[in-house]
């Protein structure tokens, strides 16, 4: 039976039942890679969901444009502005880390927010750096108030970044938010992971919560180093003489030739 793309209610509907998936795409061969796979959730760039060939090639999965603009410093009105923008584009929701009031403001206009507790990248000075956060009573009771807040700012799920599992597990029992674990055991309602993690493309260091399915760095190493023993064989061959033969080559008519020539030699 084909599928459809879920909604936030259908979503929702689902917490407690079974984990949904999320990855993180950069490209429309990612998304579609995505979307022929069965992955729920796939996050995006901006440029990727306002591509006009996004939705051919994912249709269904609930697409989670990142938080470009609020890295940038931008305003509330800014964000919202985008927001708009991204919805009329085919997003299903719009991930923000930036203020409470600016998710309230969001999800007046109805837009579906997903907010992030734990480990927030873009605000890691106020938790100590990139680390868990939650392996003490006061720091999870800390990432409890996190997700409070969201629930009455109108957020309807929440990442949740490098937090201890159980203290996860905990939250996301007791909170009707749909709780996206990155790094935070499998006790929330949906397991997100960067494409360039399961694909093995990342070559800096992998977190500890990645997994690596496939190796293709190397791949494309390879496919590197053959592009450019092809370039070089090519430059050779024309340096010897090699390039181009006379299979690559238009012959003209000799008797026309003769014609060119003497019309040459006459212009002389």
């Amino acid at each position: 039976m084909a599928r459809s793309r879920p909604t936030v209610s259908d979503l929702q509907a689902l917490k407690g039942k079974r984990q949904l998936s999320k990855l993180r795409v950069f490209s429309l061969d990612e998304a579609e890679a995505a979307e022929r796979a069965g992955i729920d959730m796939i996050s995006v760039t901006y440029e990727l969901i306002f591509d006009p060939r996004f939705r051919d090639a994912a249709p269904t999965c609930f697409a989670i444009p990142g938080d470009e603009q609020a890295k940038m410093g931008a305003t509330t009105d800014e964000i919202l502005r985008m927001a708009v923008k991204l919805r009329a584009a085919s997003a299903d929701a719009m991930y923000c880390s930036a203020s409470l009031l600016t998710i309230r403001r969001l999800r007046d206009e109805h837009i579906p927010v997903c907010g992030h507790v734990g480990l927030i990248p873009a605000h890691a000075t106020w938790t100590g750096g990139f680390k868990a956060v939650g392996k003490t009573a006061e720091s999870a009771a800390f990432v409890w108030k996190q997700v409070k807040d969201l629930e009455a700012a109108g957020a309807f799920a929440a990442e949740i970044e490098v937090v201890p599992a159980e203290v996860a597990s905990a939250i996301s029992r007791r909170t009707p938010l749909i709780m996206i674990s990155m790094g935070a055991g499998a006790g929330c309602d949906a397991q997100y992971l960067f494409s360039e993690d399961v694909l093995g493309t990342n070559r800096g260091r992998y977190p500890r919560h990645a997994k690596r399915y496939r190796d293709l760095a190397t791949e494309f190493d390879r496919i590197q180093n053959e592009r450019i023993a092809a370039f070089s064989e090519y430059a050779a061959d024309i340096q010897s003489g090699a390039y181009p033969e006379p299979r690559h080559m238009v012959e003209a008519d000799a008797g026309e030739l003769r014609k060119f020539e003497a019309f040459l030699d006459a212009e002389g």
